[in-house]
């Protein structure tokens, strides 16, 4: 069993930052793709960012140039940089992760979310 455990979500004035973690523990053998999504208020789950093992990247377009995504493979974790905020980054944002289990099946696994508010 393997579980995601975000962290640093909150109420930031736009034109703020913030730096959201998330760590995965248990039954890992390697992580392929880690990713965040973000889900507005009647809106669906959209992809806001992406990293391999490798290192490679990927961000939604409205997010480009403000938003790094990061991992350090040592600890299983990735972050998620977000500066010079908006309202409309407001939202729950999720971590997911492509997980290789001890038993050398990938599965697929989600983080329980964490708020992230931008006020104007």
């Amino acid at each position: 069993q393997v579980q995601l455990v975000e962290s640093g979500g909150g109420l930031v004035q736009a034109g703020g930052s913030l730096r959201l973690s998330c760590a995965a523990s248990g039954s890992i053998f390697s992580i392929n793709v880690m990713e965040w999504y973000r889900q507005a208020p009647g809106a669906q789950r959209e992809l806001v960012a992406a990293i391999t093992s490798g290192g490679s990247t990927n961000y939604a377009d409205s997010v480009k140039g403000r938003f790094t995504i990061s991992r350090d493979n040592a600890k299983n974790t990735v972050y998620l940089q977000m500066n010079s905020l908006k309202p409309e980054d407001t939202g729950a944002y999720y971590c997911h992760a492509e997980v290789q289990t001890a038993t050398k099946y990938t599965y697929s696994y989600w983080g329980q979310g964490t708020q992230v508010t931008v006020s104007s």
